[in-house]
């Protein structure tokens, strides 16, 4: 099996090798491996002469880059500031990119003053994503697809890293509790989102936000996008902040015709359940990259991510068990798993 992984990985360097030998007719002098993609996908940094390139490597067998390359241009047709795509190879899974640099939205977070006017002009972005038109390399994000999302958290950091005991009373609970935020987030306006739209997929580059990372681009409920940038799991805003943010983000999508017929009551409440379910997911994500696809740097942001979860339930009568099972439970036992690990 190691010498079956070893070939393999040579035939992908040879591969990686000879698509790069063809777009410059040479070797490329660097060809240096980026870190801190929590995928399938890997990024290489190409400088060759005066040119600086980035090249995405997807190996067809387990994935494909065609969904990245289409919506590439489906965002800049939106005038939504992507990567400029230079060359592709779709059947061999290469795409050479501009190298927008190393500075993210969460590089420039608490450097200066400047952080509220930062999420203010990113929440002006939103509309622009919003209005994108669905596009047939856009998955379902349906009431089956949200349901699986959510069991990934029970699943992987419950079961699989916490080996917490999941009894049939708190089965019957997380039943109801996901019919719940299904139905939340199905009745909202259902609009083009990023999906992943936080500090690590902003960049900075020549004085404007680009944003990376969009080719898992759904039609979904009209505040996920917020609630992704505004409850992000690698940065927490202060609370006076998220509170000023959370209002401007109504305003614009109001002014914008993308709410129409929710109170600001309302729209913190579908805010809030969105929330919920996007860091159950996540907390489940970061526990399953250290499992199974052995990425420990993530483990870091599940305790962030579990006060969130904390946070949203206990505002919630009918969500008080899941709450108590966090604070009491969930934390601590997370807490001691990541005790020996520092």
């Amino acid at each position: 099996m190691t010498q079956n992984l070893s070939q393999e990985g040579v035939s992908r360097a040879q591969a990686r090798s000879a698509f790069l030998h063809n777009y410059y007719n040479a070797v490329p002098e660097q060809v240096t491996a980026l870190d801190g993609d929590a995928s399938f996908r890997r990024y290489f940094r190409i400088i060759h002469e005066d040119s600086r390139l980035i090249l995405l490597d997807v190996a067809p067998e387990v994935g494909d880059v065609h969904a990245f390359v289409e919506l590439n241009a489906l965002f800049r047709k939106g005038a939504v500031r992507v990567p400029h795509i230079v060359a592709a190879d779709g059947a061999l899974g290469f795409v050479l990119l501009e190298d927008l640099g190393t500075e993210h939205l969460a590089d420039r977070l608490g450097a200066q003053d400047d952080d509220l006017e930062y999420y203010e002009t990113l929440i002006e972005m939103l509309p622009d994503i919003a209005r994108l038109p669905e596009s047939p390399h856009m998955k379902p994000y349906d009431a089956t697809f949200i349901d699986m999302e959510l069991d990934i958290f029970s699943e992987w950091l419950l079961t699989h890293w916490l080996n917490y005991e999941v009894t049939e009373s708190w089965q019957r609970q997380w039943r109801a509790l996901k019919k719940t935020l299904i139905s939340t987030m199905l009745e909202q306006a259902q609009v083009t989102m990023h999906r992943d739209f936080h500090s690590r997929n902003i960049m900075w580059h020549q004085q404007q936000w680009v944003v990376i990372d969009y080719q898992d681009a759904v039609q979904g409920p009209v505040c996920y996008d917020v609630v992704s940038l505004l409850k992000d799991c690698y940065h927490t805003l202060p609370e006076e902040q998220f509170e000023h943010l959370q209002r401007h983000s109504f305003d614009v999508l109001s002014k914008a015709g993308l709410i129409t017929d929710s109170s600001y009551t309302d729209y913190q409440q579908q805010l809030a359940l969105t929330g919920l379910q996007r860091h159950l997911k996540a907390a489940g994500i970061f526990a399953r990259l250290y499992l199974r696809d052995g990425k420990p740097g993530y483990l870091r942001n599940i305790l962030p991510t579990l006060q969130y979860i904390y946070d949203a339930a206990k505002c919630v009568d009918t969500f008080q068990w899941l709450a108590t099972c966090v604070q009491s439970e969930i934390i601590p036992l997370t807490k001691a798993k990541l005790e020996p690990l520092k």
